[in-house]
């Protein structure tokens, strides 16, 4: 249970992080559903044309970038409504890639395409004389190996850099970036395409840890990936623990399948159910936070 838990909270990490820059750069990024649908799409199509697994990466991370660069042009830069704008690239990435896999591979369900490969678990057999830490460091797919790396990153350039401090000036007083000649829409825009390569980066794990495309492949993870960024507090280690946290509860209700005299859809809820109860009680705790100051 352990071992599923960190290879599904990977794909979560990443999308979160990325919707994190966007989030803190003052722009709710809800298309991050959309985002990994697209990546996943094109890690496998890119991946069956070269037969390298990092070449489908970068198909999926492009993917991403080409979705977030669509939401701020129509969103940021046309000023049309924000949640309109994610929620129609939702909706065109779930409606465009059937369209394009019917008309490119004759198929709108499971897309296998030849010369896949799957992505390898590194540093198999490695073995610590502990059955628990092992899980959890060893024989995972590349994709989890980025997650660190990752997040020490996000936090790097949060809040040590003059772009990180610009940044988060762009979401808390944009007219103090204005007052010093800089244009905050440039931000928002550079927040909204690292989240769109997150997220897409997210979608083509996704796709090549299975090594086939999967009809919603997604499964609201985009949505999952929104919400721990609010329960991490905004910052990156939060995330990474909400996103280990949300993949735990996923881990379980696999796990308890067969086990518990309870329907299998309804454990494969688990998740879901937790991801409202948690909306409920963040909400209730920064209602609750201003009376007791």
């Amino acid at each position: 249970m352990i071992f599923y838990a960190i290879e599904v909270m990977a794909p979560l990490l990443l999308a979160g992080l990325g919707g994190l820059f966007a989030e803190l750069a003052g722009v709710l990024n809800i298309a991050l559903e959309g985002m990994m649908l697209a990546g996943a799409f094109a890690a496998i199509v890119t991946a069956s044309m070269t037969g390298s697994i990092f070449a489908g990466m970068l198909g999926g991370l492009l993917a991403g970038l080409l979705l977030a660069y669509l939401f701020y042009f129509v969103g940021i830069r046309m000023r049309a409504n924000i949640f309109i704008v994610g929620l129609a690239i939702n909706l065109l990435a779930a409606g465009t890639i059937p369209f394009l896999s019917s008309a490119m591979f004759g198929t709108k369900g499971v897309l296998r395409l030849p010369n896949v490969p799957r992505m390898p678990g590194l540093f198999v057999g490695v073995e610590t004389g502990f059955p628990l830490l092992d899980q959890v460091l060893f024989g995972h797919s590349f994709g989890v190996y980025l997650t660190v790396p990752a997040v020490l990153l996000a936090g790097l350039v949060l809040r040590r850099t003059a772009f990180g401090l610009r940044l988060r000036s762009t979401g808390k007083n944009p007219e103090t970036l204005r007052a010093v000649g800089l244009n905050p829409d440039h931000y928002r825009r550079a927040a909204l395409l690292i989240s769109g390569m997150g997220a897409g980066l997210a979608g083509s794990l996704l796709a090549l840890r299975l090594g086939v495309y999967l009809p919603n492949v997604s499964a609201g993870r985009g949505w999952i990936a929104l919400v721990t960024i609010y329960l991490g507090y905004k910052r990156p280690v939060g995330v990474l623990i909400a996103a280990l946290c949300f993949a735990l509860a996923e881990g379980v209700s696999v796990a308890a399948q067969g086990v518990l005299q309870i329907p299998g859809t309804l454990l494969l809820s688990l998740p879901y159910v937790l991801t409202v109860i948690a909306m409920i009680v963040y909400s209730a705790m920064r209602r609750v936070a201003p009376s007791d100051s």
